[in-house]
């Protein structure tokens, strides 16, 4: 199958070669470019946990220590399996959702009340303020940026228009809005009619579905070949 991967290249690279090692087509369109904030370093003994709600929070974080037992709460598995790979063991993970995360930290241990939001300079949904309304104290920390990309190289128009997509993997509402643009800019639509647009969250499918994207699927972070191979033998 033909794939289109909307990410970086950094958060990607290995998963492209998954799909290389699977045969599939794989075209690299990025619709976000994400940059360091420079965020101060922070004193995890500071705070009794760590919010995190995307991978690019945990890549630009910063310490002024080396404590990796704080506990740390993340949106889903991709964002965990980040912090263990940078040394991290008192994580939890929700199911991929802010919402699901803000329910886990509300249910946590009683002692945990003061906690550090780490997050990019756009997001859909104010945790911190609801977590303040809860009784939390937490400080909102931009620790990166990000801005929309919405040209597309030749490369990789003459490789959409040689291989048409089968898929598109979309990570974020923000990254739907670029690819959503990049398509109406180029005139590409008739070269997606056959397209399924893969969607992280129900929230992001159902933004293409306003923009009129009528083949849409949600998938889980990390089962991405799962999903996929049940597409194409569907």
């Amino acid at each position: 199958m033909n794939i289109i991967f909307t990410r970086p290249l950094i958060d990607s690279e290995d998963l492209m070669m998954n799909f290389f090692s699977s045969k599939h087509k794989v075209i690299h369109m990025p619709t976000l470019n994400i940059t360091s904030a420079n965020m101060e370093p922070i004193n995890t003994k500071d705070y009794d946990g760590l919010i995190f709600t995307s991978a690019n929070a945990v890549r630009f974080l910063k310490l002024k220590n080396e404590d990796k037992d704080t506990k740390c709460f993340c949106v889903g598995n991709l964002t965990e399996r980040s912090l263990r790979l940078k040394g991290f063991n008192n994580t939890i993970a929700a199911s991929g959702t802010v919402n699901a995360l803000k329910n886990i930290i509300i249910n946590s241990e009683k002692n945990i009340k003061n906690l550090a939001y780490l997050c990019g300079d756009v997001v859909s949904y104010e945790l911190d303020k609801e977590l303040t309304q809860e009784g939390f104290k937490v400080s909102k920390i931009i620790n990166y940026t990000s801005t929309k990309i919405t040209d597309l190289n030749k490369e990789s128009m003459d490789l959409i228009k040689k291989y048409p997509a089968n898929i598109a993997l979309i990570y974020s509402k923000r990254s739907a809005e670029s690819f959503d643009e990049i398509v109406k800019k180029y005139s590409l639509a008739e070269l997606m009619t056959h397209c399924i647009v893969m969607c992280i969250s129900k929230k992001i499918e159902d933004f293409l579905k306003s923009k009129g994207w009528k083949k849409t699927e949600i998938f889980n972070p990390g089962e991405e070949l799962i999903k996929i191979d049940q597409i194409k033998n569907g």
